[in-house]
C-alpha cells in the first residue's frame, strides 16, 4: 500500500530557489535531514518533483522499470535545444538504436585502439601545463578541462582539430551549460531571457561552434577513414542498411564532447585536491604505476592491474560524484515499493545524498579508499554508489573516463611534487557536473626523486 510522501511546501520551495540556484546540493540535504530520504519539492517553486536517496526507489527507476522512465523534459527540452537529438537526449526505440551503434566505439578493441591518440594528445597537452605550472601556482580545474577536452576532441576527430577550434568549443560548451542550469532551476526567469537577448546569445554561440564541427564532419566524408570515433559513427549502419546523417553525426559528437571531458577533468580536480594532503597514497600510487607500466605508456589493457589507483578513484567519485543527480519522468504510474508515482512525475535521483548518506556508508564525509577494496566492495548496497549513473542509461563512457584519468593521474604523478595553495576555500558548486566554485589552486614543482626502498614503506 502506497505511503504519503512527505512534502517540501511550494512556497518553501519558491524561498528557496535562490539557494537552489547557488548550491541545490546544500538546499537538497536540507530537505533530506528535515522530511527523510524520499520526498516532494516543487523546483523553482513551480514543478513538483519526488526525490529519493533509497536504493530501492532508484534502483526501480533506473533499472528494475527503466521502460516506464524516460529523460525529463527538463534534459530532453533543455539539452536538446543546445545539443540537439542525440544520445543524451532521446528516449525509447531510437536512444537504443543510437546507443547500440554508438557502444562500439567504447568497447575493448577501440579503446585500446583510442589509446595511443589520448597519449599523443596528453603529451601536447603536458607542454603547456608545464609552462603555466613554471609561472607559479595554477588553478587545476580549467587546466584538466583543457586536457581531457583536448583528449576527447582528438578521441573523436583524431589529429585533425585544430587547437584554436578545440578552445572555442571548449568554452561555449562551459558557457551554454551555465545557461543551461539557470534555465531549469530558475524557469520563472525564461521570459526574460527571451526577451533580454540571453537566449539569442547562447544560441549565436552553440551555432558557431556547431559551423566548425560540421567543416570537420563534411571534410572527413571526403578523405580517407581514420581510427578514431568520428569513423564509428560514419561507418555506423541502421537495419536498412543507412548510415547516420551529418545533422545526427554533429548532435552525437557534441554530446560526446559534453559527456566525454568534465567527468574525467572534475574526478581529477577533487583527487589531486584530496592528494594535496596524503602524500602517503600520493608514494603508493607512484609505485603502483612504476610497478604496472615500468616506463611504458598506459594502454586501455593496463587499467584492470591499477588495483589501488582504482580504489582511490572511486572513493574520490563517492565524495565528488561529477553528476550529482539524475532525474527521470514517469511514462505511466508506477510504484517503487511504497512510494507512488503518477505518470508524468520527474523523480530526482540525488547522487550526492545517496554517497553521503550515513545510513549506507560509515563517516560518510571521510575520504576512505579501503572501503573500494574487493572484500569491502562486496558489503555495499546496490545502487548506493552511483558516479556514471546506473542501469541501462548508466554512463557510456565509464570505461573511457576511467583510462583518461589514470592516464593523466600517472604522467601528472611521474612529473611534479604538488601542493595546494594555503588560504583558499575549496567547495563544490553543483552545476550540470559537480564543479570547485572557486577552482583549486595547487604548485606542480618538478618531482625529485623518490627512494624505491621508501616506497615499499607505505604499502599495506
Amino acid at each position: 500500500m502506497p505511503q504519503p510522501i512527505p512534502a517540501v511546501s511550494r512556497f518553501e520551495s519558491f524561498a528557496d530557489s535562490r539557494a537552489m540556484a547557488a548550491n541545490p546540493v546544500q538546499v537538497l540535504s536540507k530537505y533530506l535531514a528535515q522530511y527523510g530520504d524520499t520526498f516532494k519539492f516543487y523546483l523553482g517553486g513551480l514543478k513538483e518533483a519526488i526525490v529519493t536517496t533509497n536504493p530501492a526507489v532508484i534502483q526501480h527507476v533506473l533499472k528494475t522499470n527503466a521502460e516506464n522512465y524516460q529523460k525529463s523534459h527538463i534534459q530532453v527540452k533543455r539539452m536538446g535545444h543546445f545539443l540537439g537529438k542525440g544520445l543524451l537526449t532521446t528516449h525509447g526505440e531510437p536512444w537504443k538504436t543510437q546507443r547500440r551503434l554508438i557502444q562500439k566505439g567504447f568497447d575493448r578493441k577501440q579503446l585500446e585502439v583510442l589509446s595511443s591518440i589520448m597519449q599523443d594528445s596528453l603529451q601536447d597537452s603536458l607542454k603547456g601545463f608545464d609552462k603555466q605550472a613554471r609561472i607559479g601556482p595554477v588553478d587545476i580545474y580549467p587546466q584538466l578541462m583543457k586536457i581531457t577536452f583536448s583528449m576527447v576532441a582528438r578521441s573523436l576527430f583524431g589529429a585533425r582539430l585544430k587547437d584554436d577550434d578545440i578552445e572555442l568549443i571548449s568554452h561555449t560548451i562551459s558557457t551554454v551549460q551555465e545557461f543551461m542550469v539557470r534555465q531549469t532551476i530558475q524557469p520563472y526567469l525564461n521570459p526574460w531571457f527571451a526577451a533580454s537577448g540571453e537566449l539569442r546569445k547562447h544560441e549565436e554561440m552553440r551555432a558557431r561552434a556547431d559551423a566548425i564541427l560540421m567543416g570537420y564532419i563534411k571534410r572527413r566524408r571526403q578523405e580517407a577513414p581514420g581510427n578514431d570515433l568520428l569513423q564509428i559513427l560514419m561507418d555506423a549502419r541502421y537495419s536498412d542498411g543507412e548510415g547516420m546523417s551529418d545533422e545526427l553525426i554533429l548532435s552525437e559528437s557534441m554530446q560526446l564532447l559534453v559527456a566525454g571531458h568534465e567527468t574525467s577533468s572534475n574526478g581529477l580536480s577533487w583527487l589531486f585536491y584530496i592528494l594535496s594532503s596524503r602524500p602517503e597514497c600520493v608514494e603508493k600510487l607512484r609505485q603502483e604505476f612504476d610497478s604496472v607500466l615500468g616506463g611504458a605508456p598506459l594502454t586501455f589493457s593496463d587499467v584492470p592491474k591499477f588495483e589501488y589507483a582504482t580504489q582511490v578513484i572511486q572513493e574520490t567519485l563517492r565524495l565528488y560524484p561529477p553528476f550529482w543527480m539524475v532525474d527521470r519522468m514517469a511514462v505511466a504510474d508506477d510504484q517503487a515499493g511504497d512510494v507512488a508515482i503518477p505518470a508524468g512525475s520527474t523523480v530526482i535521483v540525488f547522487v550526492y545524498g545517496a554517497h553521503h548518506a550515513s545510513r549506507y556508508w560509515q563517516n560518510p564525509e571521510a575520504f576512505d579508499e579501503e572501503r573500494f577494496t574487493k572484500a569491502n566492495e562486496k558489503l555495499h548496497a546496490p545502487f548506493t554508489y552511483l558516479p556514471f549513473g546506473g542501469g541501462p542509461r548508466g554512463c557510456i563512457g565509464g570505461n573511457y573516463a576511467m583510462l583518461q584519468i589514470l592516464m593523466i593521474l600517472g604522467a601528472l604523478l611521474k612529473k611534479y611534487d604538488l601542493q595546494l595553495t594555503p588560504g583558499q576555500t575549496i567547495e563544490p558548486r553543483p552545476m550540470v557536473i559537480l564543479r570547485p566554485k572557486n577552482g583549486i589552486r595547487m604548485s606542480f614543482t618538478e618531482s625529485s626523486a623518490h627512494d624505491a626502498g621508501k616506497l615499499t614503506d607505505c604499502l599495506p
